[in-house]
């Protein structure tokens, strides 16, 4: 099939092309309809709070979600959903994801750890074979949507995740510096590349609210977000602020109860993934 007849559908594709014989095995007993990463070009912006932010709000729309956290070495997903510490289980053949309080399923390198603060010192391979893992092996069950917290840049790890995965699109998170139209090109050519649309891209830490009179402030500078945009045909999903709250509610695990009304109006720009 030619990548212009492709309809990026590699579940359900008869046809033995390149790109479908790179994925991985969907686990027997699970079936998962849609499959979305979170992407940066660099670290630090986020993308695991973005990660965290869709799959809630996906799940308050009444969808089934899950997490799967791609970044092996810097995993932070069980924390913020309050699972850290679950003990996981496996019946001999599959394992079975921790699930939050509101019934999100999560998978995560620090589940598999005895203590958390344990470094992951492992080679590529190891990393690639344990996200094949998580797919294959873990027992999912029927899902709605997965969202996958890829780690940052364009290395070993993220390309298996491109490769392994039947990804249905990318959302790019980015922040309001001067690097950062070419920090979103890496992660724009990688996608074309590996033929999987783009949905949009987030900009995080893009202000602060005053808590007094409401006036934004912008901490890191004028935004590019609308230039990158429209340099790359992206649609733009938000420019979410710095907020203390999110960020007590996170570490507390408890990011399921957060809410605000920039919230509401990023949840209107992604109802239709």
């Amino acid at each position: 099939m030619s990548s212009q007849d492709c309809n990026n559908d590699c579940q359900s594709c008869q046809e033995d092309c390149e790109e479908r014989s790179f994925l991985a095995p969907m686990n027997k007993n699970s079936k998962i309809h849609k499959v979305i990463g979170v992407v940066s070009g660099k670290g630090g912006v986020g993308k695991s709070s973005i990660t965290s932010l869709l799959a809630v709000l996906k799940q308050r729309e009444g969808y089934r979600c899950a997490v799967l956290d791609g970044d092996i070495t810097g995993p932070s997903i069980a924390k913020t959903f309050g699972v850290e510490g679950t003990q996981i289980y496996s019946n001999g053949e599959e394992i079975i994801p921790a699930k939050s309080l509101e019934g999100i399923e999560i998978m995560s390198t620090n589940l598999l750890l005895e203590n958390a603060e344990e470094p992951v010192v492992w080679r590529g391979p190891i990393l690639a074979g344990m996200i094949k893992q998580f797919w294959s092996d873990v027992r999912w069950g029927e899902v709605d949507y997965m969202f996958v917290d890829m780690p940052p840049g364009t290395g070993d790890v993220p390309l298996t995740i491109f490769q392994s995965l039947p990804l249905d699109g990318i959302v790019i998170v980015t922040s309001p510096q001067e690097l950062v139209s070419m920090i979103v090109s890496k992660a724009v050519n990688m996608a074309k590349k590996m033929n999987v649309p783009i949905l949009g891209i987030v900009e995080n830490m893009s202000y602060v609210q005053c808590p007094d009179c409401g006036k934004k402030i912008f901490v890191f500078g004028k935004s590019h977000l609308q230039d990158v945009a429209d340099k790359y045909d992206l649609k733009i999903l938000g420019q979410l602020p710095l907020d203390s709250e999110l960020t007590q509610l996170s570490d507390m695990g408890m990011i399921e109860n957060y809410s605000s009304d920039w919230l509401d109006e990023f949840e209107e720009k992604v109802k239709n993934f």
